[in-house]
């Protein structure tokens, strides 16, 4: 029987198609860059980026010097334990409003689904970040995925 020309033309266009989908998927670099942190908005990037990479030195060091200040090890201990948990949202950090030594940046949250079936949503809020020292700092993110709500408050003594 003569091998169909058309067949093996279809078959070796969808090897290379493979190939080419492979090799992009191995070489890619998906990495992103610290902004500069001079600004409310880099500052809020620089954080959120450096507790997806679990820099964790570095995320704290964008925390404000505010009374309640959790401790180094009680920071790292939400990532560890599942308290905070950046998976799954993807941020998008907008513009934002400076009023003195204080501001709001706007955020999106980008959730993604939980099952094949369903579609992802999206939130909109806002950090609130103040200027310490010349350098702005987080003082509140709107969303567990990057922030314990435990965080600066006055938690009652047992």
């Amino acid at each position: 029987m003569k091998p169909d020309r058309f067949l093996i033309g279809i078959l070796i266009g969808i090897g290379a198609l493979i190939l080419v989908a492979l090799t992009l998927f191995f070489t890619r670099q998906d990495t992103q860059s610290y902004r500069p942190d001079d600004t409310p908005e880099g500052a809020t990037f620089n954080y959120a980026l450096a507790v997806v990479n679990k820099d964790y030195d570095k995320a704290y060091g964008y925390l404000a010097d505010l009374e309640n200040k959790p401790t180094y090890e009680q920071f790292r201990d939400a990532f560890f334990s599942g308290a905070v948990n950046p998976r799954n949202v993807g941020l998008d950090v907008g513009a934002a409003e400076i009023d003195g030594e204080a501001a709001l940046v706007e955020l999106s949250l980008i959730y993604s689904p939980s099952d094949p079936f369903s579609s992802g949503y999206s939130n909109t809020d806002r950090a609130q970040l103040v200027r310490q020292k010349g350098m702005w700092k987080l003082k509140y993110m709107p969303t567990y995925n990057f922030w314990d709500y435990n965080w600066y408050q006055d938690l009652p003594k047992p």
